[in-house]
Formats: structure tokens, C-alpha cells, sequence
């Protein structure tokens, strides 16, 4: 007889649990940004970790420094809503499925929800001392999940396509 353990390892998830995994990698990802939007975060505060890394690696100066910390903080934006936008995009794919690889329906609806949550993240920022809330950053991360759902356009598409061609 074989153990309950080897029987769930020979399952197939169901489609609604990988619904599920697909909200809750965006949901936690949401919550990062949340934390990342706190006090603890702001740039007041990441200049004090992050100069001593930088300077070790780079041997890069206090006073130069202030640009880069500006660089690395506009580039976490963007990686940070270029990932949000994925993770929603695989979400709404998941919930909404179609037999296209890629669909304007997802990544329009993966855009708009970053950009709520970009903008959001600016509001709430504005009632904490430490931050300030900025509609430049809105356009930042809203275009990194613009330029994210392009890549996943032509990344999905340029699949399909040399996946008919192999098949011809």
C-alpha cells in the first residue's frame, strides 16, 4: 500500500490552486512594496546601509555618492513594478485563460493594477514624515509595467511563433 505522501506528490495541482499560487506571488510581492513604502525605507534611511556596500564595491565617495543612492533607489522602482506587473499579468492569465499565448486583456489589466498600486504607494507616502510622494515615481513604475508587458508580449509571441514554425 502506498503512503498518502507518494499520493500527493503524483497529483497535478488543480487549476484553482494555481490561481491561488499566482495571487498570492503578486499579493506578497504587493506586501514587499508596502514595506518598502514604510519609513524604514526611505532614502534617509537606505543611504546608511546602502554607502557602505557601494563604497566598499566601488570606492565611490560621500559626496558622489548621492547621485548613485539616487540611481539605485529609481532602479528598484523599476525593477520592483516590472515584477509586480509579471506577477499580475501570470495572475490575470491564470484567471482569465484564452487559447492565445498572450492577451491584450492581461497586460491591460496587469498595467492598470501597477499602476494603481504605483500609485497608491506615492499617496501613502505623503503622510509619512520621512517620504515624500511623487508623480514622477508614478510614471517611473508605470512604465516599467508598460515596458514589462512588452517583453512578455514579445517574449510569449516569439515562443509561439518558433513553436509553429517547428511544427511545420
Amino acid at each position: 500500500m502506498m503512503s498518502s505522501a507518494v499520493h500527493s506528490e503524483n497529483r497535478v495541482a488543480s487549476p484553482n490552486s494555481q490561481i491561488v499560487k499566482m495571487w498570492v506571488a503578486a499579493g506578497l510581492w504587493i506586501i514587499v512594496i508596502v514595506i518598502e513604502s514604510s519609513n524604514l525605507f526611505s532614502s534617509e534611511h537606505t543611504g546608511h546601509w546602502l554607502y557602505p556596500i557601494f563604497h566598499f564595491l566601488t570606492g565611490v565617495t560621500a559626496l558622489h555618492f548621492e547621485v548613485w543612492h539616487t540611481y539605485i533607489r529609481k532602479t528598484g522602482h523599476f525593477v520592483g513594478y516590472f515584477v509586480l506587473s509579471c506577477l499580475l499579468f501570470r495572475a490575470w492569465k491564470a484567471t482569465l485563460p484564452q487559447t492565445a499565448a498572450w492577451a491584450l486583456r492581461w497586460a491591460g489589466i496587469a498595467l492598470f493594477m501597477t499602476a494603481f498600486v504605483a500609485s497608491m504607494d506615492e499617496w501613502h507616502q505623503t503622510y509619512l514624515p520621512s517620504r515624500t510622494g511623487s508623480l514622477h515615481d508614478v510614471f517611473l513604475d508605470s512604465f516599467a509595467a508598460l515596458v514589462a508587458q512588452l517583453v512578455i508580449m514579445a517574449w510569449l509571441r516569439g515562443r509561439a511563433a518558433r513553436g509553429f514554425a517547428a511544427a511545420a
